[in-house]
């Protein structure tokens, strides 16, 4: 597709079934650490996905190797993504979709604090000052109910963690030589330095399965083929064809999803300043993101 100046019904469409598709994986992820310990499973979708995206690389014809100069950034975007999987998938474990969504769709607040500091050109004011107020808010008043049924404090600040590693990815792909490099190469290298410390960690973390049955299998796979190749690249095309701070402005939808689903799905119980919470955030997070008009 040529590139857009705005996002059109397609992109609307494309965008919305993305935000469902990754709030829903929150809940597969819960799901499915019910047969497999939360690291291996972690571990196990990289590998696989490592597995389909090389044969998706070569049938495109997209080399594999990374230009020497984006080796260094490359390697530090695979350590953040090791280490927020890791707090991703033992967060899950230990905490509510809610509250772990919450936490973990903060991102955007940590990455423009991030790029405020770092980077020229980048600082923050106005609408976004009051969407980081916001979203910083939303994610205070998540922390400070413990009475949500099944909500841990562990789990709650390994979901925040996350959210720093998550932006520190960005902030690899936003400074580094890396961001020359095609998006599947990107993900590519996250995948392959996250597989054998997150296989190699795992059993840190207890026994490797526990009760695995079709459904833990089926939510496996789901996680390979959906969110960790095809979710992914498909989020990086969208960004090739639509204006990056107009596609960045739908991800307030992904928690929004999460907890929906994980309520649904789940029957999680949220508190009243649970859901406040998400507003506070899902707001903040919009308009962190939202490009201002001119005029």
């Amino acid at each position: 597709m040529e590139r857009k100046s705005h996002i059109d019904t397609f992109g609307t469409v494309a965008l919305v079934l993305f935000a469902v598709n990754f709030g829903f994986n929150q809940v597969v992820i819960k799901v499915t650490s019910d047969g497999f310990n939360p690291v291996f499973q972690a571990g196990l979708r990289s590998a696989g996905a490592v597995l389909v995206l090389f044969l998706w690389m070569r049938l495109r014809g997209i080399s594999i190797s990374l230009p020497r100069a984006a080796i260094p950034g490359g390697l530090a975007a695979g350590l953040f993504f090791t280490v927020e999987f890791i707090c991703v998938f033992l967060a899950l474990d230990l905490t509510t979709v809610s509250r772990a969504s919450i936490m973990l769709y903060s991102m955007p607040v940590w990455l423009g604090l991030l790029a405020h500091l770092l980077i020229p050109g980048e600082r923050m004011s106005g609408l976004r000052l009051l969407g980081m107020a916001l979203a910083m808010g939303g994610v205070a008043l998540a922390l400070s109910d413990s009475s949500s049924e099944g909500a841990r404090w562990t789990g709650d600040l390994l979901a925040l963690l996350a959210a720093f590693c998550w932006a520190g990815i960005a902030l690899c792909v936003r400074i580094t030589p890396l961001s020359k490099v095609p998006p599947a190469q990107q993900l590519m290298m996250q995948l392959v330095i996250s597989a054998p410390i997150l296989l190699l960690l795992a059993p840190l973390f207890g026994p490797l399965l526990r009760s695995v049955e079709l459904i833990h299998l089926i939510g496996l796979t789901y996680q390979i083929l959906a969110i960790a190749t095809f979710g992914f690249l498909a989020w990086f095309w969208l960004l090739t064809v639509y204006p990056a701070a107009s596609v960045a402005s739908f991800s307030f939808l992904s928690p929004i999803f999460a907890v929906l689903l994980g309520w649904l799905i789940l029957s999680e119980e949220i508190a009243l300043n649970v859901w406040i919470a998400l507003l506070l955030v899902a707001a903040g997070i919009y308009l962190i993101n939202r490009k201002p008009r001119l005029g």
